[in-house]
């Protein structure tokens, strides 16, 4: 209290006015004000219960027989003190699952609620702690709640303590009622007046099997502003009964006025939703905690969801967390099936109508009112993994169809914003050329021509003069039109070429188009290039304009196209024109035998080929040059759906099974129909695709690939070409049509020899055609690379087959053939991959010894075995996977993977296809992730391959390499792949296309076609054979007749001559010519002069055949002949493919060879390579100890060397005798390793192991040994050949060098000397240097006759040797036992000179300079020295 008398006193006893903003004045006491909990509640009941006010919504309601939405007006206070007694009775069933029974009574009349529900009652019993019985506590006390214990996890409604306390406070009165049936009292307490009185409780004695509980409460409605409970609140008290019937689910009978519902399950309650709405229901139990249901809504989206029997109506995170699953697995599927629709998450969801009733574990909310959940999905105390069966039901329950149709809408509302429109005047569009009465008056008689590029748009320009510009506009395209019709909306809104021509014809987006009257041009007329892409361009325009302005396409006149020849013959004055090539072969065929000889034949490649002249011709003779499209009926539309959409693969692939060869347009018409544009024209582009994309069966071939082979086989290609004149060559003599680019890519690709491209190259690679390293993509420019045919092309294509073959005819000449017959199937051996039109192919590569082999197997008619794919160079796995259902398997292919240690990963091979700078851009990933917040998984990573290898060393932290280990190191680092066998389509020996279902298969389908070409060439030969040997005879006997006086042919008639010769019987022959291709290519001889008959091979013998010699000659070659002939005879077809099968093994056993040698010698280099490093870096190291002579750091041999590498840190100990053991020698891919057995008698104080692949870590030793220690000489040198001999064999032949470098000659046996070994201090490795007697050498041995002389190397014994055998031309001497003791210590020696000194090293490596001992001995003064 204040004092008093004090100041503080005097202004409280003063009564003070405050004045409000209103203008009244109040007191302090009036002003601040405290309120009774109780008090507050009533005062400002939207805190606690939401509004009470009457207000207006769109809610759903029970109509009586189904949930409808309708605008009702309802207090929600009103409604939320219902709904806290019925979630109070819900509840009841998660304490005592027992209970089976909930009842709620609404009176409108009497404004009277009650709610019942059996199970366990409320505790009958006086609180200890506040005094009072439990069920007040509970109805008559605020913040009261059984739910305050947050460690306790409870799936109730209840939370705050207010609850039904609330209603207890909105009604006028409140009765609760309760039984419990375990202590046998029956409990009854009535509050009146806003629970301000309460009534004493009156307790009975009751049963022990009755346990329920029941409240009565009358609503306050003055505080609602109501007079009595109104038909809308009655509705959704009505609808919450429904609610929480759904929610409970089986075992609960749910009554309402007396009547039980007929809800059982939540599928029940979701069905009075969507049963008026006539739309689909997935619904899934997922769990005791959680069911759903998902439907399709109207483009907003909604839902309704349960919170542990709360409905929340405005969702919160247990439904943001089922409609994100639902939405994102929605999405994934669209992007797999409609690749081309771009759609986000939150559109799909937009789509969805959900349905959720969740148990959440002490659930949190944004309000008392708890419309809406806020706990955060992790602490749900569940979760909900929706399976994928119910997701396979939304996928075909029509939501995906709706998204479509929506999202197909918007495009269509988008797209109009590049619409045209009818203008005189058109800026912007580059290259086009606008007709002057463009969108004019006269703008419907006006014509655009769009044309195949530029050099056409000048083809057209040209023609322009001849019919003037007031009319035509020309407008150039870029190659082909985007195919709109499965083309994604952002690909058309962002084509420019779509977008210009709206612009230029004045076309509006979904307009229905009668006439022309509102473009810019009432024509469009399509000028392409002749051949099957020019049909394709035309058809991708009708396909667009179907698409999107179908109607155009009926207006007649509007759509027409410009023909131009694609092939003109002359001959004379005589000019056949041909539109198709169809056509040209038809006529080609016509003419028999001579076909086309003596006419000029022109092909028009494009319009391009065309000149000036020419298109003014083609204008002036506009009429027959142009050509209408009319629309024939729903059956047009069909077609040009069912050959540009993507959803018709199949119904195409029947059109295109239907397609007879020599089918073509009939351009004499002056109307082109769609059909028959489609069936007639179009089709012919989609086989030449097809033939274009997929090999042959025959020969693994596509029809670029088969050009190539045909010229380099023509061109007899056995010296090195430019593949860039090669390509010129084969545009030549193949009649390719298409672009150098393209060629020159198919050169390069048939050339190609790493990992994963060809088993077998056709062409050889003479410059960069390209690694593994980019799986080709780095292959050098075609003007810088060069090829010449593979050593096996011509083995695996005999050049007797030649002559057997279908060939083609085109422009005049002999071209490819149909196909050629390998002696085996080259489509197994490099495999083949293709996506022509309807089809595409994938067939794995194959080991060309196992298709040997089974083909063997068929000769000897014996069952083949089960071929695995096999690429030539991978070291990896592959595994047969197991076969599906339909018995179609494939096979797994794995990278080679392991684990260093708990930190380390080396990856030394990678799958097949998978290149190294794919591969390392992958690692990149892991060691920076896109997402900066997620931890990298490796820290680094490290590459040691070539272009010809792989090898990465991976580092990563030990908990992500166990975590690797747990998902497994193949699948963490993508590692492996798959290739499969069921899409092996190609084309048989018929041309039909024909699906194989193994390589077996393909095989046995092979091999009758092969057989049978067999038995041709044996026909051929005998016959050749035969001619050749009546040709010898005839010459015989026509020399000789001459040369007796019989036949007289000087100064007389050569038809006398002919005549005496028939009337002696001589036959007449055509003449022969080099091959069957320079004679057919031969356009200076007439054809039927070339294949006729006649004496011409005897009449046109040179003179000095009339000799004697001659005729000893031709008679010898007969007889050879008639050898032959007999051979021929008694050779079978089956023995013939056997001998072509060995040469070619033959051959591929010395490639094999050669590309060993190869890789010992760029071993060899790789280790010299090394050395030099290893002596750069010693010499660097000792000129910096020099400049810091008291620097107590030791010399490395190289920082690169292996940290385990063998160290000797005591140079000052003596070599000491040990048992021998034998040095067993081995090599393994190229690796040349020494392993220590027993049972010999040398032994080595370390093993030294030299590895091509990692010469970093070779170690030096010196060798205990009781024979003298002799040293390699460091300048002596080793062939790149010898990389391949084993340890003991390089040895030997090191010695055989020095005994070659010695001056004088040595006695036979080993005299022991003095021995200095200089060892550096802190050097890796021990030189043992020995001064050594001469000793007699062998001599070598004279060399044969005929032969040059052989250079022989001499060697001493070496402890190396004994067992092994001897290097070529060294001298085997007697082996003897010596006493290997210490040498004093002695002062270190001046450099002796470098011929005096032999090494020998126990390394791999080929040689060491001996400047490195020169370096030792000037590093260390104090050297130790080893007597021997």
């Amino acid at each position: 209290m204040a004092p008093r008398g004090s100041v503080l006193e005097d202004a409280t006893n003063q009564e003070e006015l405050i004045r409000t903003p209103g203008g009244s004045t109040k007191t302090v006491e009036e002003t601040y004000q405290k309120k009774t909990q109780l008090e507050h509640i009533l005062l400002r009941p939207d805190t606690y219960i939401g509004s009470v006010e009457k207000v207006q919504q769109t809610l759903w309601i029970f109509d009586g027989t189904k949930m409808v939405q309708k605008e009702v007006g309802y207090v929600p206070g009103l409604y939320k003190i219902f709904d806290e007694i019925l979630v109070n009775a819900a509840d009841n069933k998660v304490r005592d699952s027992k209970m089976d029974t909930l009842r709620v009574d609404i009176d409108q009349e009497s404004n009277t609620v009650q709610v019942y529900n059996n199970g366990n009652g409320v505790p009958v019993t006086v609180h200890k702690e506040e005094g009072v019985h439990v069920p007040e506590l509970i109805f008559g006390h605020l913040l009261t709640s059984s739910n305050y214990n947050d460690q306790e996890k409870k799936v109730t409604g209840g939370r705050n303590g207010y609850g039904a306390k609330l209603t207890n406070i909105f009604s006028t009165e409140f009765t609760i009622e309760t039984c419990d049936g375990q202590r046998g009292l029956q409990y009854k307490q009535i509050f009146r007046n806003n629970m301000a009185s309460k009534g004493e409780p009156a307790i009975t004695k009751c049963k022990k099997t009755d346990n329920w509980t029941r409240v009565t409460f009358k609503p306050d409605l003055r505080k609602f502003n109501m007079e009595e409970l109104e038909d809308d609140i009655v509705a959704l008290m009505t609808k919450r009964v429904y609610d929480v019937a759904g929610c409970i689910g089986k075992g609960c009978k749910v009554y309402l006025n007396g009547e039980q519902l007929k809800i059982k399950k939540f599928s029940d309650y979701v069905d009075l939703f969507l049963n008026s709405q006539d739309v689909p229901k997935i619904h899934e139990k997922v769990n005791d905690r959680w069911e759903i249901c998902v439907s399709v809504s109207d483009g907003q989206f909604q839902q309704c969801s349960f919170v542990n029997s709360i409905n929340t109506l405005r969702g919160g995170t247990h439904v943001n967390y089922i409609a994100d699953q639902v939405s994102a697995k929605i999405l994934e599927h669209m992007k797999k099936k409609h690749k081309n629709t771009k759609i986000k998450q939150f559109q799909i969801k937009n789509h969805l109508w959900i349905f959720v009733n969740s148990l959440i574990e002490n659930p949190a909310f944004d309000s008392q009112t708890k419309e809406t959940l806020t706990t955060r999905a992790t602490a749900f105390g569940s979760k909900c993994d929706i399976s994928d069966d119910f997701m396979k039901k939304v996928f075909k329950c029509g939501v995906i169809d709706n998204i479509l149709a929506w999202a197909t809408f918007k495009e269509s509302k988008e797209l109009k914003k590049t619409d045209g429109s009818k203008r005189s005047r058109l800026v912007g569009i580059p290259k086009l050329d606008d007709a002057n009465d463009a969108g004019t008056r006269n703008s419907q008689h006006c014509t655009l021509i769009l044309t195949e590029g530029d050099s056409a748009k000048a083809l057209a320009i040209s023609g322009l003069s001849v019919v003037g510009r007031d009319r035509f506009g020309v407008f150039p395209l870029r190659g082909k039109l985007l195919n709109v019709r499965d083309a994604s909306h952002q690909q058309i809104m962002s084509n420019t070429e779509i977008s210009n021509i709206k612009q230029i014809l004045g076309l509006q987006h979904g307009k229905e188009y009668t006439d022309t009257k509102s473009l810019r041009y009432g024509h469009l007329m399509i000028m392409t290039d002749q051949d099957h892409d020019g049909s394709h361009i035309k058809g991708l325009l009708i396909n667009f304009l179907h698409a999107h302005f179908a109607s155009l396409l009926k207006v007649p006149g509007f759509l027409v196209e410009f023909i131009t020849p694609i092939i003109k013959a002359k001959k004379g004055k005589q000019t056949m024109t041909f539109y198709s090539m169809p056509e040209y072969q038809s006529w080609l065929e016509s003419l028999g035998e001579d076909r086309a000889k003596g006419w000029s034949i022109k092909y028009y490649k494009g319009l391009g080929t065309s000149t000036a002249a020419e298109a003014k011709q083609y204008f002036a003779d506009i009429e027959n040059h142009r050509k209408v499209f009319t629309w024939d009926g729903e059956e047009a539309g069909q077609l040009i759906e069912m050959a540009f959409s993507k959803k018709k693969v199949e119904e195409r692939k029947g059109w295109m099974r239907k397609h007879k060869p020599g089918t073509f347009l009939d351009h004499s018409e002056s109307n082109v129909s769609y059909s028959n544009f489609i069936n007639q024209e179009l089709i012919l582009f989609s086989m030449a695709d097809l033939q274009r994309s997929i090999p042959s069966v025959c020969d693994g071939m596509k029809t670029g690939q088969r050009k190539i082979i045909y010229c380099a086989f023509k061109r007899n290609l056995k010296s090195d070409i430019k593949v860039a004149q090669l390509a010129g060559y084969v545009s030549e003599h193949s009649a390719y049509h298409h672009g150098e680019q393209s060629l020159t890519s198919t050169i390069v690709g048939l050339a190609q020899s790493f990992v994963g491209s060809n088993n077998i190259n056709l062409l050889y690679p003479s410059g960069q055609f390209g690694t593994r390293l980019q799986g080709g993509k780095d292959a050098a420019s075609p003007r810088y690379i060069f090829t010449r045919l593979g050593p096996l092309a011509r083995l695996l294509f005999p050049e007797p087959d030649d002559q057997l073959l279908a060939y083609l005819y085109e422009e005049g000449q002999q071209i490819e053939p149909e196909h050629y017959l390998p002696i085996m199937p080259t489509v197994l051996i490099n495999g083949a991959e293709g996506i022509g039109t309807g089809w595409s192919t994938s067939v794995p590569n194959y080991n060309p010894r196992d298709i040997v082999e089974n083909i063997k197997c068929l000769l000897n008619g014996e069952d083949m075995y089960e071929m695995m794919p096999w690429y030539k160079g991978f070291t990896g796995p592959i595994v047969k996977n197991p076969a599906k259902k339909n018995g179609e398997s494939g096979y797994t292919i794995k990278g080679c993977i392991t684990q260093i240690d708990d930190t380390s990963l080396e990856i030394t091979e990678l799958p097949i296809r998978k290149w190294t700078q794919d591969y390392k851009e992958f690692l990149e990933t892991l060691v920076k992730p896109e997402n900066k917040n997620e931890q990298p998984f490796i820290t680094d990573y490290k590459e040691y391959h070539t272009d010809t290898t792989v090898h990465f060393v991976v580092t990563l932290p030990a908990e992500k390499m166990q975590e690797a280990l747990a998902v497994g190191l193949d699948k963490k680092f993508k590692l492996t792949t798959t290739v499969s066998t069921s899409n092996m389509h190609l084309f048989n020996a018929d041309g039909l296309i024909t699906k194989y279902a193994s390589a077996e298969e393909i095989l046995s389908d092979f091999y009758g076609m092969r057989l049978e070409l067999y038995e041709k060439r044996k026909a051929y030969l005998l016959a050749s054979m035969e001619q050749d040997m009546l040709r010898l005879d005839n010459k015989v006997r026509f020399i000789l007749a001459v040369v007796s006086g019989n036949l007289i042919i000087n100064n007389r008639k050569k038809a006398d001559i002919e005549a005496e010769l028939e009337s002696q019987g001589y036959d007449k022959m055509r003449k022969r010519s080099k091959s069957k291709k320079q004679e057919e290519d031969d356009d200076d001889v007439p054809s039927s002069k070339a294949h006729q008959a006649s004496y011409d091979y005897l009449l046109s013998m040179p003179l000095w055949s009339l000799t004697m010699e001659k005729v000893s000659e031709l008679c010898g070659e007969r007889d050879k002949h008639a050898e032959d002939l007999e051979v021929l005879r008694a050779t079978s077809p089956k023995e013939m493919w056997n001998q072509d099968l060995d040469a070619f093994l033959t051959e591929l056993d010395k490639l094999e060879v050669e590309e060993e040698s190869d890789a010992r010698k760029l071993a060899s280099q790789r280790s010299t390579a090394k050395r030099q490093q290893q002596k750069q870096s010693k010499k660097q190291k000792t000129k910096q100890k020099k400049a810091n002579p008291w620097s107590d750091e030791e010399s490395d041999e190289s920082g690169m060397e292996d940290t385990n590498r063998a160290r000797i840190s005591k140079p000052k100990q003596a070599v000491t005798a040990a048992p021998r053991q034998r040095v067993a020698y081995k090599k393994n891919a190229g690796t040349v390793s020494m392993s220590v057995t027993e049972d010999d008698t040398t032994t080595l104080a370390t093993a030294a192991t030299a590895e091509e692949e990692e010469p970093a870590t070779r170690r030096r030793v010196a060798p205990a040994v009781p024979k003298p220690i002799m040293s390699v000489d460091s300048e002596s040198e080793e062939d790149d050949n010898d990389i391949g001999l084993s340890l003991l064999e390089r040895l030997q032949k090191k010695q055989g060098k020095v005994s070659d470098k010695a001056s004088k000659p040595s006695t036979s046996s080993l005299t022991s000397k003095m021995a200095k070994v200089a060892v550096g201090k802190g050097s890796k490795n021990v030189a043992a240097q020995a001064k050594r007697t001469t000793s007699n050498e062998t001599e070598p041995s004279s060399p044969a006759p005929g032969k040059p002389a052989e250079k022989i190397r001499k060697t001493r014994t070496s402890p190396f040797n004994k067992k092994s055998g001897l290097s070529k031309g060294s001298v085997e001497s007697p082996e003897e036992e010596e006493v290997v003791s210490p040498a004093p210590r002695r002062q270190a020696p001046t450099r002796a000179k470098k011929p005096q000194q032999q090494i020998y090293d126990l390394s791999s490596e080929e040689e060491e300079d001996d400047d490195d001992f020169d370096l030792e001995e000037e590093e260390d003064e104090e050297d130790s020295d080893f007597e021997v």
